[in-house]
């Protein structure tokens, strides 16, 4: 019988650092690997506990040691950091996760399946494109304003930039033409880009039942649907609906002491995409005041009577993050009850 409990590795690009602990938490092994190494080194290894910060890279090599027969426990970097000692390198930092993952009220992450990486792939490639379209928006505005030209801003207005050329007689030159016509001509090559984006991740959620179950929540759409998708692992792993709203940074921020309690602006901690994504559906939400109080009744008409407008639009989102945790547990529609 091995004498080690837990296995710490300290994930980088091309070397990895382990630590191993056994019952009593002293360190019985120190070891520094590339990449094939590590494999090789695991794959032999009798089944153990593994944990690893998550982080880039960590769940492909999570599922790769489970098909080894290990456990493997992934922890937030944050919980991680409070048990590094003294300085930091990269073997003190594989003994903190090592330490960390055997306290017992360590909070862990499911390990992602290969398709929810996938739609994190496509939904991070779709967000570079919207930053860069942004930019080129701009781009051909401040060209433009170069030449004493004011444009008026949004997407409505860039797809009819020569139409409004026209309108106020511009006068260009034909060189700086030239080169307002392929900017235009790559804005509209990335609105093309965004649209296949979106066709991809409206497909994936037709073809999931847990997409289209969220679905069934008013101001849950597909792009909320598929982040929940590549985001959530196991809504399990969340205690209830409170506990993935704050995990979303959708609860107030606490400042308590003394035994008297204070509570700030909503947190902002957690997942952002995320978060945004049902701030969004909120505000649309609120945007129909007629579906929002066939929805949610009495609560939300009298919160937007006393609170200001943005304060009621969180709260909602905060509401809609503990409906999508109560579908996506128990598996069953959302239904109006009010």
């Amino acid at each position: 019988m091995s004498l080690i409990k837990v296995l710490g590795i300290d994930l980088g690009k091309s070397t990895f650092h382990l630590v191993g602990h056994d019952h009593s938490g002293r360190e019985q092994l120190r070891r520094k690997f590339n990449r094939k190494q590590l494999l090789q080194f695991l794959v032999k290894h009798e089944p153990v506990t593994i944990a690893m910060e998550s982080c880039g890279g960590s769940h492909w090599l999570a599922r790769k040691l489970v098909s080894f027969g290990h456990q493997v426990k992934l922890i937030p970097p944050q919980y991680v950091k409070p048990y590094v000692k003294t300085n930091k390198n990269d073997f003190i930092d594989a003994d903190a996760i090592a330490e960390a993952a055997t306290r017992p009220s360590m909070r862990f992450v499911s390990i992602k399946t290969e398709e929810a990486q996938v739609i994190a792939v496509i939904q991070r490639i779709r967000a570079s494109y919207i930053k860069e379209r942004t930019a080129c928006m701009s781009r051909i505005g401040a060209i433009l304003l170069e030449f004493g030209m004011s444009f008026p801003r949004g997407h409505s207005q860039m797809k009819q930039l020569f139409q409004w050329l026209a309108e106020h007689k511009a006068s260009i030159s034909p060189m700086l033409m030239l080169e307002l016509v392929e900017h235009h001509e790559y804005y509209t090559h990335l609105n093309t880009l965004i649209q296949k984006q979106d066709k991809k991740l409206t497909e994936l959620v037709s073809k999931d039942e847990r997409a289209q179950l969220l679905k069934t929540i008013p101001g849950v759409g597909d792009l909320t649907a598929s982040r929940c998708l590549s985001d959530i692992s196991n809504a399990q792993d969340f205690k209830n609906g409170r506990h993935m709203a704050s995990w979303l940074g959708l609860v107030p921020h606490q400042h308590s002491t003394g035994g008297k309690s204070t509570l700030l602006g909503i947190s902002k901690r957690g997942n952002k995409s995320l978060r945004t994504l049902f701030i969004h559906g909120a505000r649309a939400l609120m945007s129909r005041p007629e579906l929002a109080s066939k929805c949610f009744g009495e609560w939300l008409v009298n919160l937007r009577a006393r609170k200001p407008y943005n304060v009621a639009v969180v709260a909602l989102a905060n509401k809609l993050a503990r409906i999508s945790w109560s579908v996506m547990v128990t598996k069953q529609p959302f239904k109006i009850t009010v």
